[in-house]
């Protein structure tokens, strides 16, 4: 068996089109404001791809670039005034900030209308009980991917490696409510490699690489390795040995998965923002 791997970049290029067909029909364009904080270069690539993807889709975007030593009320005005101003629907505050800044002040300060990251409180207890506005979006994209290639994780059992708040918890979530059973994992779970193997599905996402071994992988399991580490000769790499695409049936790659996935829900976001603000 050779598992057939999952394209997201195909598919982030369709949903992104989707995206600009219903921006198209819009009286006023939805808006995206980024702030990004200190010169931290992966920060800045991600940053640059967001509003590249924004020109792709017809959505208005604003970059907003504080130094590096912005102080924490500098920060917080900033967001409260992106907060009042109608044309953004959207704000992003790229992580991770600055050491000297309090993360979570500064996402408690965006309004949950227009957290499209899905970082607020707010917007998590309403992705806990499913009537949440936004999904984060790696976890979402996850989903889409699955729902593009006829996966149906109803009765499936799905283990999560990873508890992050941004993906592993929501990513759980999700899938609970596409009706699978869910385990979270961790790299302190004892018994890993015993979980793995009951896996139907497996979403990979704990950012250490090789930590899944081809050997903890069921034959004909889903394999989605959400994870962007650099190995030692300074690859990029998932979680997942890429010898496991011998034992899956589909995963995966590492980049080209669920990277740009990622950015696409990002605008999906940004568009659902904007019909939340009456902008259709």
């Amino acid at each position: 068996m050779s598992a057939v791997m999952m394209d997201g970049k195909a598919l982030a290029a369709k949903v992104k089109e989707g995206v600009r067909n219903q921006v198209e029909a819009f009286r006023s364009r939805p808006g995206l404001a980024v702030v990004l904080v200190g010169d931290d270069p992966a920060s800045r690539v991600y940053v640059n791809g967001k509003k590249k993807d924004c020109a792709e889709c017809g959505i208005y975007s604003e970059e907003y670039h504080l130094p590096q030593e912005a102080t924490q009320a500098q920060l917080l005005e900033l967001v409260r005034t992106l907060n009042e101003r109608e044309e953004m629907d959207g704000i992003l505050v790229q992580l991770p900030l600055p050491a000297h800044l309090d993360e979570r002040e500064v996402l408690l300060a965006i309004r949950p209308d227009k957290d499209v990251d899905c970082f607020h409180p707010f917007n998590v207890g309403q992705l806990m009980i499913g009537e949440q506005s936004f999904q984060p979006c790696t976890p979402a994209g996850v989903m889409r991917m699955l729902e593009e290639y006829g996966i149906d994780p109803a009765g499936k059992h799905c283990v999560v490696v990873g508890r992050s708040n941004i993906v592993g918890k929501p990513q759980a979530m999700l899938m609970l409510q596409k009706n699978a059973t869910v385990t979270i994992c961790h790299t302190r779970t004892r018994n890993l490699k015993e979980m793995c193997l009951q896996a139907d599905i497996l979403v990979a996402a704990a950012g250490r690489a090789g930590l899944i071994t081809a050997d903890m992988v069921k034959e004909g399991a889903v394999v989605v390795d959400v994870a962007m580490n650099r190995n030692e000769a300074g690859k990029l790499c998932g979680d997942v040995d890429p010898a496991a695409a011998q034992r899956a049936s589909y995963m995966t790659p590492v980049p080209g998965g669920v990277g740009p996935m990622t950015r696409a829900m990002l605008m999906e976001n940004t568009l659902t923002a904007a019909r939340l603000h009456g902008k259709q």
